[in-house]
């Protein structure tokens, strides 16, 4: 009857530990989903995103409890423009040791909630990426606007 209870309670918790780690959003920092939804880019935003700066940008590699690797995009984005910002889509692009893209991938780089980004303004950020293809050339990815939400007159 011991030994019954030990492989019972071994199966439960190897059942909890899977159910952590499969439940959406349960293991990710915000902001490192696949989003469903773009922001807005038509020609106002495109035209204001040559007034985003993407600095200091960063690349760091880890390792999660799942033996998972991590790669995580930081940087800063500063706001030369006249507008107060609520977010930014960017979009990164890992290639290959040819150039071809092998990764191309769309994020909202805030937290709901987090003030709007003033016009002169900087803001750290940070993405992380789980699974970047093998044939990566390990370089600093390409990195742009692609997504401007300006903040609304009642914010």
């Amino acid at each position: 009857r011991g030994r019954f209870n030990s492989v019972w309670m071994g199966a439960a918790t190897i059942a909890i530990a899977l159910a952590i780690a499969m439940w959406p959003g349960g293991e990710r920092p915000p902001g490192s989903g696949a989003r469903e939804a773009h922001l807005p880019f038509g020609p106002t935003e495109q035209a204001y995103a040559q007034k985003i700066q993407i600095e200091n940008l960063g690349l760091s590699r880890a390792e999660n409890f799942l033996n998972q690797e991590i790669t995580t995009l930081a940087g800063r984005l500063t706001n030369s423009g006249n507008l107060p910002i609520s977010n930014v889509e960017l979009t990164v692009e890992f290639s290959d040791e040819l150039g071809q893209v092998v990764l191309r991938e769309s994020r909202a780089v805030f937290n709901t909630g987090v003030p709007k980004l003033a016009p002169g303004g900087r803001r750290d950020f940070e993405v992380s990426f789980e699974h970047i293809p093998s044939s990566w050339n390990i370089h600093q990815p390409t990195v742009r606007v692609s997504g401007i939400l300006f903040t609304s007159d009642k914010e």
